[in-house]
């Protein structure tokens, strides 16, 4: 079964291009998180929500790599030695956040901090790192989300997470960084995210992965 098939999204798909050799272990981060969308879009009884989020918890941080045995993504991820995965408590809290009354802030560092963590691979990560992060998933969710309001509240609270100047950015984060300055164009100009990969985005993509922004 080709765990990757249906839930690589086509953005994902090119950011983990940049990551070579890095690749397969960035794209099956993006389907996990993207596994945590359809769980959170899919519940509406919180306290569910929430339980399902921990089955995910303990079989990710399962030293014997036992629990989620048989979940296709979680065996690939063991295959590839992607697991343990760095920031994953944060990410599913962030997730965790958008489950009965909304918290923004909580989603965005939650969601987009533990997920820069993860695709970074790193413990001893700068708190720039988790600011990025965050103006990206707000940017994303703007994108996502039916709600109007809840759109244009995310894009208004991204503006305080945009860094100023340069950020010294590892050459192995590349991926990170072109997914940063793409929000961060539209988050300054108070607009919300397409709702997928357009050919503006596109070509948006790949002048800043050519000129650093």
């Amino acid at each position: 079964m080709d765990v990757l098939s249906d839930d690589l999204a086509p953005l994902p798909s090119l950011l983990s291009a940049y990551a070579r050799p890095d690749t397969p272990r960035h794209r099956l981060i993006w389907v996990l998180d993207a596994r945590f969308a359809r769980l959170v879009a899919t519940t509406s009884e919180p306290v569910i929500g929430q339980m399902r989020l921990a089955w995910w918890n303990d079989a990710l941080t399962d030293e014997n790599g036992v629990k989620g045995r048989g979940e296709p993504l979680i065996d690939a991820m063991r295959k590839l030695g992607a697991l343990p995965l760095y920031g994953i408590s944060q990410w599913l809290d962030g997730w965790e956040a958008l489950m009965g009354e909304v918290d923004l802030s909580g989603y965005a560092e939650g969601r987009g901090g533990g997920l820069f963590r993860a695709l970074a691979g790193r413990e001893d990560v700068p708190p720039w790192l988790d600011r990025t992060g965050a103006a990206w998933a707000l940017w994303d969710l703007s994108g996502h989300s039916a709600d109007r309001e809840v759109a244009r509240r995310a894009i208004d609270l991204a503006r305080g997470y945009i860094a100023d100047g340069g950020l010294p950015w590892p050459k192995t984060w590349r991926p990170l960084r072109i997914a940063y300055h793409l929000a961060r164009h539209d988050i300054e100009k108070g607009r919300r995210a397409p709702a997928g990969l357009t050919p503006a985005l596109y070509l948006r993509l790949v002048r800043v992965a050519l000129m650093g922004r």
